[in-house]
């Protein structure tokens, strides 16, 4: 087995998605979610392939539902999702990826919010990420750019230099508006997705090489 740099650079960050990246929480996201689509007379099987990867509050926007108060929904869906936090493991291999990296060159950039994140990390048995950024702390969430470019910058490097990892179409958006390289990570999808950026299984297969300067080369083994 050899290993071989994933892209003909280095960079200077990662930045980490987390439902669907780090860590899978399907399971509670869609029991929570499905119960609130019943009661609101959607349908549940073409509802919930749209609520990943987006804020809550986005998400009901979306429905244009007469007669309701949309930050007030958002909210129980927040306090259900803090609630149920069953069936939530951490994807293959992330565990000792990130452990790999130094602390100040990656950060965990998610639409959920902050104490939502910090339930799901810590019920998948990952350590909090040095730096996050989570729904709250940005005007306009994913598919812009905003939080990608916010996580960049708290760390002090460019978007550009940075790798993205994202499960999600509007997370993958948001990242390639952001002009960072993206990585698929393809563990949670039932379905092949279309496109044209780099996509892995987990983390397995990979690996980063830390130079002097503190520049970061993803590595993959074949």
């Amino acid at each position: 087995m050899s290993t071989q740099a994933l892209f003909p650079r280095t960079f200077s960050a990662f930045l980490f998605d987390m439902d669907g990246t780090i860590l899978s929480s399907i399971a509670a996201a869609e029991k929570v979610w499905g119960d609130w689509a019943l009661e609101h007379g959607l349908d549940v099987a073409a509802f919930l392939p749209t609520i990943h990867g987006v804020r809550a509050i986005e998400t009901i926007r979306k429905q244009q539902l007469p007669g309701i108060d949309e930050e007030v929904e958002a909210a129980k869906i927040l306090q259900g999702e803090i609630d149920y936090l069953e069936g939530i493991e951490p994807i293959a291999g992330v565990a000792k990826f990130l452990a790999a990296l130094p602390r100040d060159r990656w950060a965990v950039v998610t639409s959920a919010t902050r104490e939502l994140a910090e339930k799901r990390i810590a019920a998948a048995g990952l350590p909090m990420p040095p730096l996050m950024v989570c729904g709250e702390d940005v005007a306009h969430g994913k598919p812009a750019p905003d939080c990608f470019l916010l996580g960049a910058r708290k760390l002090g490097v460019n978007a550009a230099d940075c790798v993205v990892f994202e499960d999600a179409p509007a997370g993958i958006a948001g990242a390639e508006a952001a002009g960072a390289t993206v990585v698929v990570i393809t563990a949670t999808h039932s379905h092949p997705m279309d496109t044209t950026n780099t996509k892995v299984p987990g983390y397995e297969g990979l690996s980063v090489a830390v130079a002097a300067d503190g520049s970061l080369s993803l590595l993959s083994q074949d």
